[in-house]
């Protein structure tokens, strides 16, 4: 099961990623835009999700992910980390979430990160 220091290594291995303490938590940023954060006790992350998809993944595993009240008008969502799949998942949420906030001259070059397999 991952852990905060895993979603550091691995938002941070992310292209033109740093991190930056904001509202007392760790914050992760593309090209200065926040993509990841690692809220209360960092036992779970908030990630960009378009409307649409956070609605049908919480439905589908409410058990893994949620919408935290004051982030419910804004397009994240939440997952425990305790129930992510491992290290492969975690990657695949938080690459999914850079490739939102990325402006177009990353996301030129690096075509495919962040993308499922065989799109």
């Amino acid at each position: 099961m991952p852990d905060a220091e895993d979603v550091r290594r691995v938002a941070l291995s992310l292209p033109d990623t740093t991190e930056k303490t904001a509202w007392s938590m760790p914050t992760f940023r593309v090209a200065g835009k926040m993509f990841a954060t690692l809220p209360e006790d960092e036992t779970s992350i908030a990630v960009r999700c378009p409307k649409e998809e956070r609605d049908e993944l919480v439905l589908a595993e409410p058990g893994k992910f949620w919408i935290a009240g004051h982030e419910a008008q804004f397009a994240w969502v939440r997952a425990r980390l305790t129930a992510l799949e491992g290290e492969d998942e975690l990657r695949d949420i938080l690459a999914d979430s850079w490739r939102q906030a990325a402006p177009t001259r990353l996301l030129d070059a690096h075509p495919r990160l962040g993308l499922p397999a065989g799109d």
